[in-house]
């Protein structure tokens, strides 16, 4: 349950973005080369080699493998517009709330198949700006 939370936290910062993250596999690795100061921080932060970086960046190689890729993509998403994130989140906890969406099973003790039987229910809540604020320090 705690990577559920976090991960819908982190859906919701996503769709604050005010520009897209960059989607090819050269402007990503020159985002991260950015971020991080060299290939070879990039390199061990996605696991592989600086050389296989450079070729990235060069555009040598124009596919990642799968895993890579995707380590790739989530390393980016992770580290774009942090003032951005920061502001909806103190704006969340301050005046706005957040709504948060989740499943819980309603229902009483009864026979599988009988009309009482327990069923999960998606229930979406607007938690005000305190709740919101516990939210965010808990995380």
């Amino acid at each position: 349950m705690p990577g559920e939370i976090e991960d819908a936290i982190e859906r919701a910062d996503r769709e604050a973005f005010t520009r897209e993250p960059p989607k090819t596999l050269k402007g990503q690795i020159s985002f991260l080369i950015r971020q991080f100061g060299s290939a070879k921080a990039v390199a061990a932060e996605i696991g592989v080699t600086a050389d296989s970086v450079n070729r990235y960046r060069r555009g040598a190689r124009k596919h990642a493998r799968a895993d890579v890729a995707a380590k790739i993509d989530d390393t980016v998403r992770q580290r774009w517009q942090p003032l951005v994130r920061k502001r909806r989140q103190r704006q969340a906890a301050t005046s706005t709330g957040i709504t948060v969406e989740t499943r819980a099973r309603f229902g009483y003790t009864a026979p599988i198949g009988t009309t009482d039987d327990g069923r999960f229910r998606r229930l979406t809540v607007h938690l005000p700006p305190q709740y919101a604020q516990r939210l965010f320090d808990a995380r």
